[in-house]
């Protein structure tokens, strides 16, 4: 079974995610933050790929991207510092990143490297839906990685539906339509928005993402969801202390 799924069908709440971004705050640092937060208990690490226009992305990881590509790091560097990490690391580990670099790489060689270095899934936040479903699902699925797809506020019951027949996995539940960034509570529309969904008991467990960074907004979240996606926050911190297991310790003790 993919460990994404091994994770989920474990009951576990308030599950915790994290994303960094590969090649920061070193460019040979990328497995070293992924042993330590596996150290520090996160349940998942989304490993971002650095493009130079991260669309859906705020200021933080937006500078940790250029930052990263100034240190060298590439798509082909990624999968070869990745190379052992299952020698030790347990939990799932998901790539997110853009389609072009994914592209230029070649999707098939993609997802073959992933299975290799014991990837369990992707997240391509600009992906569209019907793509991966003409183009891409049936090469993901040769090699059983899981294609994860974001919906946001704005999503319609009915592509929420079609999403949750047509992928096996998570379903990124994005808190709003802003880009990434930490806010320091959610108001009561974005919480009615979590309810909902939840309250459509889609056969895809959800993780909610964007926006958090302390107790209050990671308890909202888990509120209505497994658990909770925390990117900018984390990616801030490991910028400021440039020691991942500072960083996760700062974070934990914010959600506490």
């Amino acid at each position: 079974m993919n460990r994404i799924n091994q994770l989920f069908s474990s009951n576990k709440k308030n599950l915790l995610s994290i994303y960094f971004c590969a090649g920061t705050p070193t460019l040979d640092g990328t497995a070293n933050v992924i042993r330590t937060l596996e150290k520090q208990g996160v349940n998942m690490i989304e490993i971002g790929i650095p493009f130079s226009d991260p669309m859906a992305d705020g200021i933080v990881i937006q500078n940790a991207a250029t930052q990263a590509l100034r240190n060298g790091m590439s798509l082909k560097l990624l999968f070869e510092q990745l190379r052992d990490i299952r020698q030790d690391v347990k939990i799932p580990l998901i790539l997110m990143g853009y389609l072009n670099p994914i592209m230029q790489f070649g999707f098939e060689n993609f997802c073959q490297k992933c299975v290799e270095c014991g990837i369990d899934g992707v997240i391509i936040p600009d992906l569209p839906f019907r793509d991966y479903q003409e183009q891409y699902r049936i090469i993901a699925e040769r090699y059983n990685i899981k294609v994860i797809m974001l919906i946001t506020p704005e999503t319609s019951e009915e592509r929420v539906k079609e999403i949750d027949a047509h992928t096996d996995g998570f379903i990124y539940m994005v808190s709003s339509a802003a880009t990434t960034g930490a806010q320091q509570d959610f108001d009561g529309q974005k919480k009615a928005y979590f309810k909902k969904i939840e309250d459509m008991h889609l056969s895809n467990p959800l993780m909610v993402g964007f926006g958090i960074s302390n107790k209050a907004t990671f308890e909202a979240a888990c509120e209505h969801a497994s658990g909770a996606i925390i990117g900018s926050r984390f990616v801030a911190l490991l910028e400021e202390e440039k020691n991942p297991e500072k960083a996760i310790i700062r974070l934990k003790e914010a959600l506490k």
